[in-house]
């Protein structure tokens, strides 16, 4: 299985990526909204962790662009905001 993590803070990115690694998963790392996006363009992937405030591009634009393109790829999405309103919009 390939996840893409997409996490600009870097410590929690690299504990995420080396705990998904150890259960043999393969995985790839972008730390700006940019990065995930391009990634997401031109690898194939069966899971996406996806922090929603990043430079470059947000969370919520590489989901509902992902979306929009009909793919069906599952997302974990994690982040700081906390308001039930962040969390709608995330769905």
């Amino acid at each position: 299985m390939r996840i893409l993590v997409v996490e600009d803070e870097k410590k929690l990115a690299q504990a995420i990526h080396e705990h998904l690694e150890s259960e043999r998963y393969d995985v790839r790392v972008a730390n700006t909204g940019e990065e995930g996006f391009f990634l997401l363009g031109t690898e194939p992937f069966d899971l996406m962790v996806l922090d929603l405030m990043l430079p470059g591009r947000g969370g919520i634009e590489i989901l509902s662009t992902l979306r929009a393109r009909d793919a069906a790829t599952p997302v974990i999405i994690i982040t700081a905001r906390d308001t039930v309103e962040d969390r709608v919009h995330g769905l």
